[in-house]
């Protein structure tokens, strides 16, 4: 086989391509592989197996072949780059992994100016997104501070683009942002100068584009502020910047023009502002600003014609029925029950909820003064709203009417108005009989009341309301159980109904459940947060539970109540009570004191405030509370004897006799008045002495004689005694005339079975006060007889007597002017 191989004359180097057409590669028994960017031809095996490089049979070399160091060139593959340069017998590697891995790429030059000037920028942006989002999220402060922050960052980044670059390299686009954003956030924390001094420097400022819109901004601050004319400066000078092509842009400029002047009383420019509005877009919002300066001005007509164009308004929305499945589809009832309450039906919701609330605070404005009467101008409204898209709402401006005739007294016009709506559809049926069982139940007609609610209840059965108003007639018969079933299935129905859950404590307190009527007002409590009824309640709760001597709780939720209404003089007395009962005399003459500057005729309050100041023997003081007790129970003698023991001792003798002796010319049947009337006289040795102990004598007897008559047990001669020497006319001798007459014409000296005739008129029976602690009239009693002069007549009076006052407190210096809790 080697003769057919002929190797390249060493004359033919010059031609390495001559014999390339005479190459026969029958012989070849391995296909030649070349390395991608090389020129290195691999050696060729023969059929014996060396591996030598051939050349062709004309004695051409083999294409790659190296001769005296030289390869020869591969013609077809030099326009791709290759060299010729090869490194002989090197491997077959088409991924260059012989060569290692790739160099490493080069560092940034971070020290370079451009590159600080790039990650300054970045700072910039990330701190003005953050004042944003911190703003989204309430933390007003914290976006203030990043704003300032990134104002500041972008100061320090102008002044390094300037010292590399040219002025007209400057980033006005971030500029703008930072002084826009920390504006904004100026304005959000209510720092108005800052934000209008911020705005100016934007606005001012001729390189950026479409800044004079901010106007609006400004404007918007300076009705904040209520300079009103400063901001319909600002408002116009944004309305002349702006271009007609942005509309919408344009009337809500003019909306507000309009609202501050109506806020500024001129409600001609108003007019016009808004009659501009609603003939080139009309809107809610115009329509009712629009009625309202109508209405200012008093145009009956033009008031009509407003609520016309209110109603014409297109709401823009789809109607109900696409929400309603038109077949058994399971694909499309999935779809419609994924839209029926996603967030375009949610805005859909409020856009109609918002035009009914315009509608029907318009209706209920004009309704009174665009007609002689405002049953007639509801009458209007309600046909002008039946002609529209709003036809639901006439039943409500029905309803309205018969609350308007509740404002105004007329109670039957009320009830003739909710009865037509008996034969209505159901919602409507329950509306008003709610409306009507609520009326009756004020009335205390509860049978009403109750034949009503349930007929709201049959009508239906889902109406909070109605399902209150039946418990509450449930309540009023002492069914409490009963009641609160109906409070709870109202709370099932509506679990936001306040006042059903309101009722459910008061019934369990009725039970004497206290824990299940705390953890009501609680809840209601959390809802509720400044109810000054619930705090009370609560407090109330806690009160009951003083029995366990613990009247901290009661203390803390009276606080809370003061705290939102600190003219209650009922929770300011309770306070003092705690604080009296807990030994704290100078925090309880404060709450009593505030109690009695705001409700000055509490009995209770009052007689406290007596007996502290006899205690501290600053009697002068506590004249002017028993004089005013005596003011409120003139019939009381109790008070006007407190008044002149006050002034004997204080040592004004002749002030006290006075006033004994205007007390006995008052009440002459009174025999503590007497008794110290004649020791007064006595002391003083005035002649009138004898005339009061003689006086003294017959009442004490007549009051023995009473008694006598009252067990049956008087004899005549204590009548016969009784009778000689008493006068037999006038008002000191009625009581032996009737004595006389009875056992002469009758011949009885037993009373009659009616209350006894013989009673003078001005004599009263001394009422018994109402002691529900019993323990509180008994310390005081006892108090006031451990007083100087304990046998003195004013201080001899029963515990029942003094009422459910508190204990007196230890004698501390009172102060003169109690100070504000």
């Amino acid at each position: 086989m080697m003769q057919n191989v002929h190797l390249a004359p060493e004359t033919d180097e010059d031609d390495l391509y001559s014999g390339y057409n005479d190459y026969n590669p029958t012989y070849d028994t391995e296909i030649t592989a070349k390395i991608p960017s090389t020129a290195v031809a691999r050696p060729v095996a023969t059929g014996y197996g060396s591996k030598t490089s051939l050349a062709s049979s004309t004695g051409r070399p083999v294409t790659g072949a190296v001769q005296d160091g030289v390869t020869r060139p591969m013609t077809a593959v030099r326009a791709a780059g290759f060299t010729k340069a090869a490194l002989r017998g090197s491997a077959f590697d088409p991924l260059g992994q012989s060569r290692g891995p790739a160099p490493p790429l080069e560092a940034k030059n971070e020290d370079s100016p451009e590159e600080k000037i790039r990650q300054l920028e970045k700072k910039v942006n990330e701190l003005v997104e953050e004042s944003c989002v911190a703003n989204s999220c309430g933390d007003l402060k914290l976006a203030l501070e990043k704003a300032k922050d990134a104002g500041r960052k972008e100061r320090v980044l102008v002044r390094q683009r300037e010292q590399i670059t040219s002025p007209e390299n400057i980033n006005l686009d971030l500029t703008y942002s930072v002084l826009f954003n920390l504006a904004s956030q100026y304005s959000a924390n209510e720092m108005y100068a800052e934000a209008l001094n911020t705005y100016q420097v934007i606005v001012k400022n001729k390189m950026f584009s479409n800044a004079g819109r901010l106007k609006v901004n400004m404007g918007n601050i300076y009705l904040k502020q209520r300079n009103y004319s400063k901001a319909i400066k600002f408002y116009r000078m944004a309305l002349d910047q702006i271009p007609s092509v942005h509309k919408e842009m344009r009337i809500k400029i003019m909306q507000n023009i309009g609202v501050t002047f109506i806020k500024t009383g001129q409600y001609s420019d108003a007019i016009n502002s808004f009659e501009h509005i609603m003939s080139m877009a009309p809107s809610l919002k115009a329509g009712f600003n629009l009625i309202l300066s109508y209405f200012a001005v008093g145009d009956r007509e033009k008031m009509k014609k407003a609520f016309q164009r209110l109603i014409a308004v297109p709401l823009e929305i789809d109607e109900d029925d696409k929400y309603i499945s038109p077949s058994d589809d399971p694909h499309t009832n999935l779809v419609i029950e994924a839209i029926k309450n996603d967030h375009l039906r949610q805005m859909e919701r409020e856009r109609k909820a918002t035009a009914e609330k315009y509608i029907m605070t318009a209706a209920k404005l004009i309704a009174p003064v665009i007609e002689a009467s405002f049953a007639v101008g509801y009458d209007w409204c309600v046909e002008v709203v039946k002609a529209s898209q709003y036809v639901e709402l006439a039943n409500d401006l029905e309803i309205n009417k018969a609350i308007t005739y509740l404002r105004q007294k007329d109670f039957n016009q009320a009830v003739e108005t909710l009865k037509m709506f008996e034969k209505k559809d159901s919602r409507v049926k329950s509306a008003a009989a709610t409306n009507l069982s609520f009326l009756y139940f004020l009335e205390n007609e509860f049978a009403q009341a109750s034949s009503y609610a349930d007929l709201a209840v049959n009508s239906d059965r889902y109406n909070p309301s109605a399902l209150t108003n039946k418990g509450n007639t449930v309540f009023a018969n002492g069914d409490y159980e009963k009641a609160a079933e109906f409070y709870k299935e109202a709370l099932r129905n509506d679990s936001s109904c306040t006042e059903a859950l309101y009722n459910i404590g008061l019934a369990y307190k009725k039970l004497n459940r206290l824990d299940e009527a705390l953890d009501c007002f609680l809840k209601l409590h959390a809802i509720l947060r400044n109810s000054a009824q619930v705090l009370y309640q609560i407090a109330s709760v806690y009160l009951t539970y003083e029995l366990m001597d613990d009247p901290s709780q009661a203390m803390e939720w009276l606080m809370q109540l003061i705290s939102v209404a600190p003219t209650d003089s009922r929770a300011l007395s309770k306070l003092g009570g705690l604080h009296d009962s807990e030994g704290d005399k100078s925090q309880a003459l404060q709450y009593y004191y505030e109690s009695y500057r705001y409700f000055p005729s509490n009995i209770e309050v009052i007689e406290w405030l007596g007996a502290y100041y006899i205690d501290t023997q600053f009697c002068e003081k506590a004249i002017q509370y028993f004089e005013r007790a005596s003011l409120i129970q003139p019939t009381q003698v109790k008070w006007q004897l407190m008044v002149a023991s006050c002034f004997r001792r204080s040592g004004n003798y002749q002030k006290a006799l006075d006033t004994y002796k205007d007390i006995h010319r008052k009440f002459p049947e009174n025999v503590e008045c007497l008794r110290f009337l004649v020791r007064l006289c006595t002391d003083i040795g005035l002649k009138e002495v004898q005339e009061y102990a003689t006086k003294l004598k017959r009442l004490e007897k007549m009051k023995e004689i009473r008694e006598q008559l009252r067990s049956g047990r008087v004899s005549a001669q204590s009548l016969a005694e009784m009778a000689v020497g008493v006068p037999a006319a006038g008002e000191k001798g009625a009581l032996a005339v009737e004595l006389r007459y009875n056992l002469r014409v009758t011949g009885s000296l037993a009373p009659p079975s009616s209350p006894l005739p013989w009673m003078p008129s001005h004599a009263q029976v001394r009422p018994t006060w109402k002691d529900s602690g019993g323990s509180k009239g008994e310390r005081l009693s006892a108090q006031l007889r451990a007083l100087p002069g304990a046998g003195e007549p004013y201080e001899s009076c029963s515990s029942k007597e003094l009422g459910e006052c508190l204990a007196p407190p230890a004698p501390p210096a009172p102060p003169t002017s109690p100070a504000p809790p």
